[in-house]
């Protein structure tokens, strides 16, 4: 039986020129079919390009978009799937430096923290750094950290939208 539809949006914040063709390949054979990014100079890295693609596919494509380029150097991404029957959402977010990081969201995409994570956190409340540390990792505060200024960057690129008829 197969799983419900969700979709989610693929950021590319920085890939090297070189390496598009690439990206669009993989993306392509994850999502069935040839895909086609608008690529745009990333300001936030010279010689560096970035792309928006949103996807829609069975439950779980977004997990196989983010291994497809699972590290890949010089490259950040992000992956967003959306919440769908049954199933959470999530959010992967990958740096050179850091390598990937996942996290379930909401239907709003925030994201939401696994109660034993919070437990183990909270074995460090005696210490407030090592426990401010825990709770960082556990929201992937380096991610959003390194990635922010190629977001931003991007805050002016072209977006295409997709919708729902019918």
């Amino acid at each position: 039986m197969a799983g419900a539809i969700t979709r989610g949006v693929l950021f590319v914040h920085s890939a090297p020129r070189a390496l598009c063709p690439h990206v669009e390949w993989a993306a392509g054979n994850v999502l069935g079919s040839r895909t086609t990014f608008d690529w745009t100079a990333q300001p936030a890295g010279p010689g560096f390009y970035r792309a928006e693609h949103s996807w829609q596919g069975p439950q779980g494509t977004g997990a196989r978009l983010a291994s497809a380029l699972r590290g890949w150097a010089h490259l950040r991404y992000e992956i967003t799937e959306e919440a769908s029957h049954g199933v959470d959402g999530s959010r992967w977010s990958h740096t050179p430096e850091l390598g990937i990081f996942h996290a379930a969201t909401d239907v709003h995409g925030n994201i939401v923290v696994p109660e034993d994570r919070i437990r183990a956190a909270l074995e460090h409340a005696a210490d407030p750094l090592r426990l401010r540390s825990e709770l960082d990792l556990a929201l992937g505060q380096a991610w959003d950290d390194e990635l922010e200024p190629f977001r931003y960057a991007g805050a002016g690129a072209p977006v295409r939208w997709l919708h729902r008829v019918g």
